[in-house]
């Protein structure tokens, strides 16, 4: 069959997306085809166009067909294959999302409950797996613990947020302006700070009387990681899950010795990789988006052709919620 898609021929800035026409193969057994409605846009896509493999995607020979979420509609299953039946609505983490149609392993679906509009799933999928994975398995947040958040009015600082405090977790978050403060106000902090007004440390350290906040998610990288450790407690955990203002680089690790501070690196792929804790992140995630107390802004919704535009919003951080590409 014959579908558009979004690829890239070279890496480069925005300008090397191209919108065409493709050819799809059917699915084979253990397959699916899935009719994609809402396709989420995210800094590992722009990781991917840059040709940064020092993330978590390696190397793939040219074309790429550029996306790595999505929500649509199974509209075929390979031979055999047991999985969600045709009609289902679907989310999925996977490549080529970027399409019309992508092919997916039938057992890497995640039906929808019918709670939760395509735009939502389609623009936090991989934003709520992502928070799922950072409040409540790799350092789980509750009453008593102080979280600060970088980028707080950005798509994944509104879930945290939200997630932390509906946790019970004391929420502070840095923000790069008074309008984006105005915008965070909101989604679960009960303080923020504007980092090109102050430094945030020493804030973070008069507002946890001298401790220092438990964890840190920091999604800006560069500009945010080394001050971050002065605002970090004695044992608490520095959490590098994004580069928005480029990679942290290397660093002394002597810098860590006299607080016994944790620091990683995670990615999404190791805490999703097995099937079954997929599949439960997955019920918590959606469970998160559906709930009514849960406020889950879209920022722009554009046509897939328009690709080109959407990471040029969200490298130039103008946007204060997920965008949206739709076929």
């Amino acid at each position: 069959m014959k579908t558009h898609a979004v690829r890239i021929h070279a890496h480069g800035g925005p300008e090397v997306l191209t919108h065409e026409q493709v050819s799809l193969a059917a699915p084979a057994t253990g397959e699916a085809l899935v009719r994609n409605t809402a396709i989420g846009v995210n800094y590992a896509d722009i990781y991917e166009r840059e040709g940064d493999h020092g993330g978590p995607h390696t190397a793939k020979s040219m074309p790429v067909t550029m996306g790595h979420m999505a929500v649509g509609v199974v509209e075929a299953l390979g031979p055999g294959t047991d999985g969600p039946a045709v009609g289902t609505r679907v989310g999925y983490i996977g490549p080529n999302s970027y399409a019309g149609h992508t092919i997916m392993p039938a057992a890497r679906l995640f039906p929808l409950p019918d709670a939760l509009s395509d735009d939502v799933a389609g623009g936090y999928l991989l934003r709520g797996l992502t928070a799922e994975y950072l409040v409540r398995r790799l350092f789980p947040l509750g009453p008593g613990k102080t979280a600060l958040v970088h980028a707080a009015a950005g798509g994944m600082g509104l879930l945290l947020g939200q997630w932390g405090r509906k946790l019970g977790a004391r929420m502070i978050g840095t923000v790069g302006s008074p309008a984006k403060a105005e915008i965070a106000k909101g989604f679960g902090y009960d303080a923020l700070i504007d980092y090109n007004a102050e430094d945030f440390a020493p804030r973070v350290m008069e507002l946890t009387d001298g401790r220092g906040a438990d964890v840190i998610y920091d999604g800006v990288g560069k500009s945010t990681f080394r001050p971050s450790l002065d605002c970090i407690r004695p044992r608490g955990m520095v959490i590098s899950y994004g580069t928005a203002s480029g990679n942290v680089g290397e660093f002394d690790l002597q810098l860590l010795h006299s607080k016994s501070i944790i620091v990683t690196r995670p990615t999404l792929r190791s805490w999703i990789a097995d099937q079954n804790e997929a599949r439960e992140a997955a019920r918590a995630t959606f469970a998160f988006l559906a709930d009514p107390e849960v406020d889950t802004p879209i920022g722009d919704v554009l046509p897939l052709a328009e690709a080109a535009e959407a990471h040029r919003r969200l490298e130039g951080r103008s946007t204060t919620a997920p965008i949206v590409l739709k076929p």
